[in-house]
């Protein structure tokens, strides 16, 4: 069997080449005609969901913010109009929906890195243009002649 990437002889039944190490397990497999066809990507899941299995959007982390920050206008003015000592327990509810809307933000984030950088659905990747009738295509430009065209560009 010969490799593919370096056209190395090696035994049959090897994994890798025994000269530029690359991964010959499926070579066999191809020229017979049975290659395995590879498993589709796991789907990221339908989308960002509560411990009770409501869609999490933008809006609730905002708004369980927004209620912490009225309950601590709430017990501030409470505080300086009755002065008793209840006024304080107000700060717990508070406290608590303003953590939990900055962890469903914080979680709304993660999800959404989690979905850019899941791969790509399986299919054809590239689609090639339509050719032209006569079936020639034009050639394509190099690399080098852009580069040149700028390094002989004269400086202003």
């Amino acid at each position: 069997m010969f490799c593919p990437k370096c056209a190395t002889q090696n035994l049959d039944g090897a994994s890798f080449c025994r000269s530029c190490g690359a991964n010959i397990s499926l070579v066999p497999q191809a020229l017979s005609g049975q290659l395995v066809q590879p498993q589709p990507p796991t789907e990221v899941d339908g989308g960002c969901r509560t411990r009770r299995g409501k869609e999490l959007t933008l809006e609730q982390p905002f708004k369980n913010v927004f209620m912490g920050i009225a309950f601590v206008i709430i017990s501030i003015v409470l505080s300086r109009t009755i002065g008793q000592g209840w006024w304080f327990w107000l700060l717990l509810p508070a406290f608590m929906m303003m953590a939990k809307g900055v962890a469903q933000y914080i979680q709304l984030q993660e999800y959404a890195k989690k979905v850019s950088l899941a791969p790509p659905p399986m299919g054809r990747a590239f689609v090639e243009p339509p050719r032209a009738p006569d079936g020639l295509r034009a050639p394509v430009s190099s690399v080098t002649e852009g580069t040149t065209r700028h390094l002989n560009h004269e400086r202003k």
